[in-house]
């Protein structure tokens, strides 16, 4: 694992991202946009990412299917 420091945190990526997706997508979605500027992240790291913006209240993530979570913003 590299060690390169990004100008701007996950969190605030993470909530942009849904701003212009108009405040909902699905996990996989997201993943995918977030691996494509960010080569290093991983799965583990996303989840524990989403976990602490759904317990701060900012985003609120539902189980879609067995692999699908629809991610949605509450608050900006």
């Amino acid at each position: 694992m590299s060690k390169i420091w990004y100008t701007q945190p996950l969190h605030t990526t993470i909530v942009e991202f849904l701003q212009k997706k108009r405040g909902a997508t699905i996990d996989v979605d997201l993943y995918n946009a977030l691996k494509k500027k960010n080569k290093d992240l991983s799965f583990r790291r996303f989840n524990k990412t989403l976990m602490k913006l759904d317990i701060e209240g900012i985003i609120h993530v539902a189980s879609l299917t067995k692999n699908k979570r629809h991610i949605e913003l509450i608050k900006t």
